[in-house]
């Protein structure tokens, strides 16, 4: 609106549905879930807001039963990576044009949109295609997603609301501009959230995108586009085109008008991204925006003081749910041998008491790891493991079984070895490595949690004593770009804890904030002099 200073609705935290026996939105999810399950979709490419389908197709396929082929959507490749790229490029001038507000319309829209009559869609199609229990769909692909856009626009108006101070005699303004080219985003798996989030913060701030999502999630992707698409977003803003990393990433990588990448995924992925665009640094019209945000090896460290149920309980959950498929799941653990025996007792009895299968059975607490490679990588690991005479042991799950779903059990190692593999690696699946150290070894004990793992981003520490509270905050300063106290180490929340790591786990830019944001715009200072001077001689020029 060209009249008027425009705010934004305030954006508040979308409230976590019960899904509780009985409740309607019980009921229209367990529909939502039938409708899905009984049809076979196909899946295009979306490039300039029209659809391509190349012929060489995927599988979306239920995890929890790899007979199930929910659909199959089209592979992009080199010639449509590219015609992405020029749809983006086309779209770019009048996006930017457009007034922020009107950007943000569409996104709140969309948020509208995904808390009514798309959230039992969304929920749905992530709980099948990705293996979600019901709880953990609800709080990625319906709130978490709602909050991204929502809380987006509101830290959007923040940054254009910011100007300069003005002298007398002139006005200095601030304009926020959106970057020098198309930015490549590239989505992982395991959070809906974050697979429509990473698209649409570029496109907020006036940017065109092109979107690679992850291929064992392609599934979830098409349903979020088809929302943004009814949300009137114009065409070639977003442009999805799901195929090989080597098909699709290299093309679009090596282009010239690349501006920025949007990343969330491996470490090892992410660090092959950097070298390639710093190979190819000389033939950017700019030097492209790296936002990254990969892999964690995740701890939770308890004090002599800590509460045990509650410490149990946020080991169980930080490991186990979505099958530890998560960047910020608590993979290792440091115990004090006076606290052991019952943390193990403890421990042991509540992993055993899981249960894992099919997540439409909303009695589900564990599901499928996302694809056969996940199962083979992840029962690699609990197979070494089961041989490390010395250095480790198992002392629950440890079984899997890939004959119907990709299942492997809760699995929890105990490591002699406090280098032990499973407390550096991660490994992305349900597996919890504890190292058992002598109380009156904390602060050592925290030192070799520092220095053990290449990651830094979430982690947890669990004590009633102050003191030993701001002694591991204080020693564990660089191993957690999130950090809590007396928490589970998963389950950030947009507008209240921005999430982001440092070290092997990102560039900490910290998506939920308006920091992300930032990152996706190009700041133009623009000085208007009202009355300027009409002669160069200045007036100490006067006398000798």
């Amino acid at each position: 609106m060209d009249n008027a200073v425009v705010r934004p609705p305030s954006p508040r935290n979308e409230p976590i549905r019960g899904y509780l026996p009985g409740s309607p939105e019980k009921a229209e999810l367990k529909a939502a879930l039938q409708r899905l399950a009984g049809e076979t979709v196909e899946i295009p490419l979306w490039i300039g807001g029209q659809p391509v389908r190349t012929g060489n197709l995927g599988d979306c396929r239920m995890p929890h039963d790899h007979r199930h082929l929910l659909g199959r959507y089209h592979k992009a490749g080199g010639k449509e990576a590219r015609a992405a790229v020029r749809a983006a490029l086309k779209a770019r001038r009048d996006w930017a044009a457009t007034p922020w507000e009107a950007r943000a319309a569409i996104l709140l829209r969309a948020a509208d949109l995904l808390a009514g009559r798309w959230r039992a869609t969304l929920n749905a199609a992530t709980m099948l295609g990705q293996s979600k229990t019901v709880f953990q769909a609800e709080i990625d692909a319906a709130c978490e997603l709602i909050d991204f856009w929502r809380f987006n626009v509101h830290f959007a108006q923040q940054i254009m609301s910011e100007q300069p101070e003005s002298a007398p005699g002139c006005w200095n303004l601030l304009e926020q501009r959106p970057l020098d080219g198309f930015v490549f985003a590239v989505t992982p798996f395991n959070f809906t959230s974050i697979a429509g989030n990473l698209p649409t913060a570029p496109a907020l701030m006036g940017n065109t995108v092109v979107w690679k999502p992850a291929s064992s999630a392609v599934y979830a992707a098409h349903f979020i586009m088809e929302i943004l698409r009814e949300a009137g977003l114009p065409d070639g803003v977003i442009n999805l085109v799901p195929g090989s990393g080597r098909d699709v990433g290299d093309p679009i990588l090596a282009s010239p008008e690349l501006a920025g990448v949007h990343f969330t995924g491996s470490t090892p992925v992410f660090q092959g991204m950097w070298a390639t665009v710093g190979a190819n640094i000389g033939r950017y019209g700019c030097y492209p925006r790296i936002v990254g945000e990969t892999g964690g090896k995740d701890f939770v460290f308890a004090h002599a003081s800590a509460d045990v149920e509650a410490l149990v309980t946020a080991l169980v959950r930080g490991a186990f749910e979505y099958q530890g498929q998560k960047c910020s799941a608590a993979s290792r653990a440091y115990i004090p041998d006076t606290l052991w025996k019952s943390v193990k007792e403890q421990l042991v009895a509540a992993v055993s008491s899981i249960r894992m299968g099919d997540v439409t059975d909303f009695r589900t607490f564990m599901g499928a790891v996302i694809d056969g490679a996940a199962f083979e990588t992840i029962s690699g690991y609990v197979r070494e493991a089961r041989k490390a005479r010395g250095q480790a042991r198992i002392l629950c799950g440890g079984g899997s079984d890939g004959t119907r779903g990709w299942f492997i059990e809760p699995t929890v190692i105990e490591a002699r070895d406090p280098a032990y593999r499973t407390m550096r690696e991660e490994i992305f699946g349900p597996v919890l490595t504890i190292h058992v150290y002598p109380e009156r070894d904390f602060v050592p004990t925290l030192r070799l949690c520092d220095a053990t793992a290449a990651y830094a981003l979430t982690g947890a520490v669990f004590a009633r004593d102050r003191a030993a509270i701001l002694t591991a905050s204080r020693e564990l300063t660089g191993t957690a770009g999130n950090f809590y106290i007396n928490d589970k180490p998963t389950g950030a929340v947009v507008g209240q804890q921005p999430f982001g790591g440092s070290r092997a786990s990102g560039t900490n830019d910290k998506a939920g904030s308006r920091l992300n944001l930032l990152r996706w715009t190009s700041p133009r200072t623009i000085k208007e002099t009202f009355d300027p001077p009409r002669d160069y001689r200045y007036a100490y020029m006067l006398e000798k």
